[in-house]
């Protein structure tokens, strides 16, 4: 019990970090994300990946929405998704909600080429992992993005990678809208927790 609660310690502890020294990727620098935001450079919290994962039903299975549910309740999502729905309309919403799980499932993909596999899921379940989520996203000045989130939850190279997927598969546009979206549901998500500090970054 003791090791379990050093390593999930640990696991929130990276998660809550901030950004190291950045190093270019490509054409972007490292120091910030494609769509805005600082970008986090250190070690993922796989474990915590792993636990949201298991919310949504696992690798063969993921669903964003299940884990949305599985988090916080449906008649709590069913209300936050009204509330987008009449923020950015039903189309920008479904694609949000793909988006999500593309960017899941990609995110395993390029994982597993580099060798990396998820570990045992942290011990975090409900409302403690809504919660840690939302503090993997929040950059030094305590804003909400998504891209930071990303990068702690596979690295930042691999979110980088999982971009170019998207973007081949859905185009520009459903990525950034996914993005979009991501930075004011958590942003929601944030508040309705009581965490009242939380920034809505630009892009919303």
């Amino acid at each position: 019990m003791k090791i379990k609660s050093l390593m999930l310690t640990a696991c929130v502890a990276t998660l809550m970090a901030g950004p190291m020294q950045a190093t270019a990727v490509g054409k972007q620098s490292a120091s910030v994300n494609m769509f805005g935001g600082a970008a986090y450079v250190g070690e993922p919290a796989l474990a915590v990946t792993a636990a949201l994962v298991e919310a949504g039903g696992g690798v063969e299975d993921f669903s964003f929405a299940n884990a949305l549910v599985t988090m916080l309740g449906e008649e709590t999502v069913n209300a936050e998704i009204t509330k987008l729905t009449e923020q950015y309309g039903t189309q920008e919403v479904h694609t949000f909600i793909s988006g999500m799980d593309m960017a899941i499932i990609y995110s395993l993909k390029r994982a597993d080429e580099r060798g990396i596999t998820l570990p045992e899921p942290a011990a975090l379940s409900g409302l403690e992992l809504a919660k840690v989520l939302v503090q993997a996203g929040l950059t030094p000045d305590g804003t909400f993005w998504s891209g930071y989130m990303f990068d702690k939850a596979v690295s930042h190279p691999i979110h980088n990678r999982v971009m170019v997927d998207i973007n081949e598969k859905a185009g520009f546009a459903a990525d950034k809208t996914t993005h979009k979206i991501l930075n004011q549901a958590m942003y929601d998500v944030a508040q309705a927790l009581g965490m009242k500090d939380v920034k809505l970054a630009k892009l919303h």
